[in-house]
């Protein structure tokens, strides 16, 4: 595939712009997906608006986000990452501002409509897009190094915001966090990441020994619907046990406490996959990150539903398998359709990816309810095998392509 190069031909330093993007990156989880782990109890408390409606704001974004995903991938192909991610910031603070201003429930969540406009061009995809476009097929490494940033965002951005909750009430954290993007994360985007020329990708570096070629034809016409349904399918598991984990547990016959101990275990065994990842990933092609996230994630379920002495191990190989999930998520895709199209590529995985997570905390809801924990586990696991299944089917088609 021949690509076209930057105006200036100047390698861009990596580290700068990685650095960059994974301050900016926990800053933007923390502000948006993550905040009404804190924020819903005091909004809750402080308002009495429905706690359904409080929380479902999220989801609100979240199909906002979407909507907006493909139309930011397109932008990003064409202009570049910097103007898309610095919009990002802009559109963030004012959600956040809507969120500390709303005095009713219709604008707290016509806000976070706002603030999933900002997530769709500030989160994992615009940042991995970005990447791929300054780094071209050389830009594996940088995304895998941006997830183990990413990886601290919860446990960075939930302590702040208990603090600012604290000391300066809900609506003063959102504030906060609105002044944050303004006077930290925008000024990142403007100056510490190039200007790019419109409608140009860096130039693609010689592969090294055992990584995957840039790709030189179009993909297998099933490929890339295979791997958004396979995104997709991984995306529900995590998000339904990233807001229902502890729950689960607690059903299991844990106590709080003990279910907090081990629900803390998934942070650090993703961050120790991803280091795993970014140490071996020059040696193997992104595909088989993929067979290892979703073989991890049925084996921490499988575990998990046979409880007792094995939920440690599960909550590991759990973390583990979506730590690697959401490299896999970012690196394949540009194994498969080299830099130029991948923007785009990553754009439309977004839309599916982001609409079940959207859905899929209440249809966990929904499953403990009718069905317990067990058997919420159960079904997860039946979800997670055909993530399995489609990660083989993927393997077999580019085993047939010989990548």
């Amino acid at each position: 595939m021949t690509v076209g190069v930057t105006a200036a031909a100047v390698p861009i330093r990596r580290w700068p712009v990685i650095t960059a993007l994974g301050v900016t990156q926990i800053l933007a989880w923390g502000g948006s997906y993550y905040l009404p782990a804190v924020l819903a109890g005091p909004v809750f408390a402080d308002t009495g608006w429905s706690p359904t409606w409080v929380v479902g704001g999220l989801s609100v974004g979240l199909l906002a986000a979407a909507a907006a995903s493909p139309a930011v991938g397109r932008v990003i192909a064409q202009r570049g990452g910097r103007p898309v991610l610095a919009a990002s910031a802009v559109l963030l603070a004012m959600g956040q501002c809507g969120l500390a201003l709303a005095p009713s429930l219709p604008l707290f969540v016509a806000a976070w409509v706002v603030v999933g406009l900002g997530m769709a061009a500030g989160l994992y995809d615009p940042a991995f897009a970005t990447l791929g476009r300054l780094y071209g097929a050389g830009g594996r490494s940088a995304i895998t190094t941006l997830t183990l940033f990413g990886g601290f965002a919860s446990t960075i951005c939930w302590p702040l915001s208990a603090f600012l909750v604290t000391t300066l009430g809900w609506r003063g954290a959102c504030l906060s966090y609105a002044g944050i993007q303004l006077a930290v994360s925008l000024p990142i985007y403007v100056l510490g990441l190039p200007r790019e020329p419109a409608g140009t990708v860096a130039p693609t570096p010689s592969a090294p020994a055992g990584a995957p070629a840039s790709p030189s034809s179009e993909p297998a016409p099933m490929l890339l619907p295979l791997l958004a349904t396979a995104v997709t399918t991984a995306s529900f598991v995590s998000t339904v046990l990233s807001v229902h984990l502890l729950g689960i547990l607690e059903r299991s016959g844990l106590a709080l406490g003990a279910a907090v101990a081990l629900g803390a275990l998934v942070g650090p065994s993703q961050v120790g996959a991803r280091a795993i990842e970014l140490a071996l990933s020059q040696r193997h092609h992104p595909i088989w990150t993929k067979l290892a996230a979703s073989l991890l994630i049925v084996l921490g379920l499988v575990a998990m539903l046979a409880g007792g002495p094995w939920l440690t191990a599960a909550l590991v190989l759990y973390g583990a398998g979506i730590g690697l999930e959401s490299i896999a998520r970012g690196t394949l895709p540009l194994a498969l359709v080299g830099p130029r199209r991948y923007p785009v590529v990553m754009g439309r995985i977004a839309l599916p990816n982001l609409m079940v997570q959207a859905a899929s905390p209440l249809v966990g809801s929904m499953l403990l309810g009718a069905v317990g924990a067990n058997g919420t586990i159960t079904i997860l696991v039946g979800v997670a095998g055909l993530n399995v299944l489609l990660s083989v089917a993927l393997f077999t088609i580019l085993r047939v392509a010989e990548w």
